[in-house]
């Protein structure tokens, strides 16, 4: 029998080719994935270990114990305190630092990588005894020498297209400043090699900026030869005021900073994974199809073996062997192809503004071990049916007919498991349409809804052959006798079709459901700003601990074309043990900017004690106008206080005032930072929006890096960034989807000519053109093609349209919306795929020669 199986894969190894491929791909994404994460880490963690390879131990402030002393210095970080570690016994060499975090503009004024607000290093050059800082090694220019002057890495400096003697802006946490470029370093600061921007300035103005005069944020040393780190942290420590400041081992830092950076670019990694996921399980539809047609052609074969006294399990064995050694070589394929993968997806998922690290690949055990269970184990478990099917072949039988067809009571089976499946998943989803938020259980529910659902569809398919083909019969009927047999050669074996059809079928169902709920909720975002906002632009800060220059919004309120603005403080208030976003308004000029729905009560109310809250914050807290409700305001510590505030108005939710409004001379008082804005929102005359107006603006605001300015259409994109990242996921698994089935449909055509070649034989024989038959098997592919969009169709639009109701409850401005554009666009792809795939099978098909079709036994 292993004779026998090494025969079959040499006498089929064309037919296995697409199986191959298909399994391939699934490989490939596992084990690329794996090699990434394992090369990225490990770059992470070079990185980090060469950025302190040369501190031992790193001395620090502690914050004040309370109670002290209101004249003691803010920390005992200075030159004094390096003399005195410097006499420690095994401490080698001393280097203060001021670091902080310092935000700037590109070469055309725009923030440079500003979202990523943990990776903007700026620290002090600190020359040694050379003149020269070794951390930062000079390629350009000149070390600062002045508060006039910095300087930044070459990896910023190539992004943002700064030169030597640039006048650069960029701000720490309040108004924007310039210096000019005098240099540009190297460095291998993880935070800088990972996507962020690397300033410095001379110590004197780090000090300034980051700590106090005189003074350093940390203090590095370097120990001698000899000398552990430990034992010298230990010796550090005993010399140090326990209550002030603390020393630690540069090994710990080192693992902690490339624990933080690999934490923060985790999700890069689970992509991939994804897409391994639906290629692997598209392509099994594809290896089932394969070797059930194989044990088809080979019936009588089998039926021979039997014969000859094959048992029922060497049957099997032996058709598990083939897809063994399949799995094996497709492993091994799939390994090779998943190391390109894993080359290029740092370029793939990274951008010029959002860079991965790059480093030597790293092939761990654990990426050769997934690539051999993913290959071998997906192949031989898609050929275990098959084979079970093969080993109940009745000898007499098998010699009587190549053909097999399903039998009354395994249709019935079949009918009723898809039937109690759709009802199971159907219902689950219809379930979902009186939820009134989107909750994790109700998510959870959705997707269990929509992976039954798929399944249900997937065991009906056979059954929905037929009437489907039939129906789309009618139009390639208009082709005369060509159109219908493919009609009816697509009608021979049901199951055949349905396996081909699936991976299309899944494929779009996915993109469907998604276009649908992405375009849906595109709209209704865009509706919630309209109604929402009536301010034409926001000014923004990034992030609510830092503040915008009060004197900006006057500057903002003076600029040409703006009619109003108005400015915003926010901050956090604690309601029934949750944190919720509140927003400082001044009451009359509110109704100027936000669109605020009242239910009840009126904003004129608003005062100290007296707030606003959502229709969602009322509804948990079972509050309404005039109610009391208790809270505590401001970023207060585990001892803050709670006190009673009055409803004085409800209103509809609105991203725009958030969670809960309060007067903004209360709110400001108890934010991050007091008396601060973090919005400030603009009407403009006319509400007129422009490049010229956004540049005003701008202006006004000192171009600084750490504000946002955004008109209305770029709000609305931001609140959709997620759902527009998803769909580009789902397009990408379009892709795969579509290649699958591509590869499908092309195996699948190519084994029906080699069945059907005294078919072929006899209709060219009678009459029947090369073109002819070439039309026929496209028009065969197209209708499988047809099938399995139509089915994708209906199963992607009816789970949008039942978890569309969990936006609904979340989003009150939520309707279903199709995007017909993108629907027609699936459908023609999908069409057009069936055209595509069928252009080998059909030229095969009609290059057989009809004495030989017919002489073929």
């Amino acid at each position: 029998m292993l004779r026998t199986a090494l025969r079959n894969v040499l006498a089929h190894k064309a037919r296995l080719v697409m199986t191959v491929l298909a399994v391939c791909l699934g490989v490939a994404f596992v084990s690329g994935t794996l090699v990434f994460a394992d090369s990225s880490a490990a770059a992470y963690r070079a990185a980090a270990t060469q950025n302190f390879a040369g501190v031992a131990v790193t001395v620090s402030a502690k914050n004040p114990p309370p109670g002290a002393a209101a004249d003691q210095p803010a920390d005992v970080l200075d030159d004094a305190l390096a003399r005195k570690l410097a006499d420690v016994p095994g401490v080698a060499a001393v280097r203060p630092s001021a670091d902080g975090v310092a935000t700037l503009n590109a070469a055309d004024g725009t923030p440079l990588r500003a979202d990523k607000a943990w990776a903007h290093p700026a620290a002090a050059y600190v020359p040694g005894a050379n003149g020269k800082d070794s951390r930062y090694p000079l390629v350009k220019g000149h070390a600062p020498r002045n508060r006039g002057e910095l300087a930044v890495d070459s990896g910023t400096a190539a992004a943002g297209h700064l030169r030597i003697g640039d006048t650069v802006a960029l701000a720490i946490d309040g108004p924007a400043m310039t210096k000019r470029l005098v240099g540009i370093v190297t460095t291998k600061d993880t935070r800088v090699t990972a996507g962020g921007t690397l300033v410095l300035f001379d110590k004197a103005t780090a000090q300034q900026l980051f700590a106090t005069p005189g003074h350093y944020t940390g203090i590095d040393l370097s120990a001698t030869p000899g000398t552990s780190q430990f034992e010298l942290a230990k010796r550090v420590s005993d010399v140090l005021p326990a209550d002030r400041a603390e020393a630690t081992t540069g090994s710990a830092q080192a693992t902690q900073q490339a624990l933080n950076v690999d934490s923060m670019t985790r999700g890069y990694k689970k992509l991939p994974m994804v897409f391994a996921g639906v290629s692997l399980f598209i392509g099994s539809f594809l290896v089932v199809n394969t070797f059930t047609m194989l044990i088809s052609r080979r019936t009588r074969e089998i039926a021979l073996l039997r014969a000859i006294g094959a048992s029922r399990r060497q049957v099997v064995r032996s058709v598990l062997l083939e897809a063994l050694l399949v799995g094996l070589a497709t492993s091994a394929a799939g390994f090779v192809l998943g190391l390109g993968i894993a080359s290029v997806l740092p370029d793939i998922l990274g951008t010029s503004s959002d860079p991965l690290p790059r480093g030597p690949l790293v092939i761990g055990p654990r990426s050769i071990v997934a690539a051999l269970g993913v290959g071998v184990g997906v192949t031989v478990l898609a050929a275990w049916l098959p084979s079970r099917r093969a080993a109940k072949v009745a000898p007499v039988e098998a010699m009587r007919t190549a053909e097999q067809p399903p039998s009354v009571h395994h249709s019935r089976i079949r009918a009723v498991v898809g039937l109690v499946l759709l009802a199971l998943g159907g219902g689950l989803l219809i379930s979902l349409t009186g939820a009134k938020d989107a909750s994790e259980a109700n998510l959870q529910s959705a997707m269990l809804g929509c992976a039954v659902l798929v399944v249900a569809m997937i065991v009906l398919a056979p059954l929905l052959a037929a009437p489907v083909i039939r129906l789309t019969g009618r139009l390639t009927g208009r082709f005369g006798i060509t159109g219908r047999l493919a009609q009816q050669n697509a009608l021979r074996d049901p199951r055949r079709t349905a396996a081909t059809a699936s991976a299309l079928m899944i494929s779009t169902a996915l993109v469907a459901g998604l276009a649908v709920l992405g375009n849906s909720t595109g709209q209704a975002l865009d509706r919630q700003a309209a109604t929402g906002l009536g301010a034409d632009y926001v000014i923004g800060t990034r992030t609510p601990t830092i503040a915008i220059d009060p004197a900006a919004v006057q500057r903002v309120a003076g600029a040409p074309g703006v009619r109003t603005a108005t400015a915003v403080t926010d901050s956090t208030m604690i309601l029934g043990g949750k944190v919720q976003s509140i927003s400082g308004v001044d009451p009359e000029t509110v109704k100027d900017v936000m669109k605020l729905d009242l239910t009840s009560g009126s904003l004129a109310d608003l005062g100290p004690g007296r707030i606003a809250v959502s229709s969602t914050i009322a509804r948990e807290h079972g509050v309404r106008a005039g109610g009391r409700i208790n809270a505590s305001m401001g970023m207060g510590g585990p001892g803050r206080e709670f006190k009673q505030y009055t409803v004085a108005a409800v209103y509809q939710d609105n991203p725009i005032a958030h969670d809960v409004l309060g007067a903004r001379a209360e709110v400001a008082e108890n934010s991050f930072k007091p008396g601060s804005v973090q919005r400030i929102l603009v009407r403009t005359d006319g509400g007129k929006v422009s490049k010229t107006t956004e540049d005003r603006l701008r202006t006004a605001v000192g171009n600084n890096p750490l504000l946002k300015v955004q008109d209305r259409k770029a709000f609305v994109r931001e609140a959709a960034g997620t759902m527009g990242e998803l769909l580009t996921l789902m397009y990408g698994l379009l892709v795969i989807g579509v290649v699958i089935a591509s590869l499908g449909i092309v195996n699948t055509l190519a084994m029906s000519v080699a069945e059907r070649t005294r078919e072929i034989g006899i209709l060219r024989a009678i009459g029947m053109d090369r073109a002819g038959i070439r039309r026929m098997i496209r028009l065969e592919s197209v209708t499988v093609a047809a099938f399995g969009t139509l089915l994708g169709l209906a199963g992607g639009l009816f789970g949008a349209w039942a978890v569309g109701s969990l936006a609904n409850g979340a989003m009150e401005q939520y309707s279903l919306a199709l995007p017909w554009g993108t629907l027609l666009l699936v459908c023609l792809l999908s069409l057009a795929i069936g055209a595509v795939a069928a252009a080998v099978p059909a030229r095969r098909a009609a290059a057989l020669s009809p004495l030989e079709a017919v002489a073929d036994a």
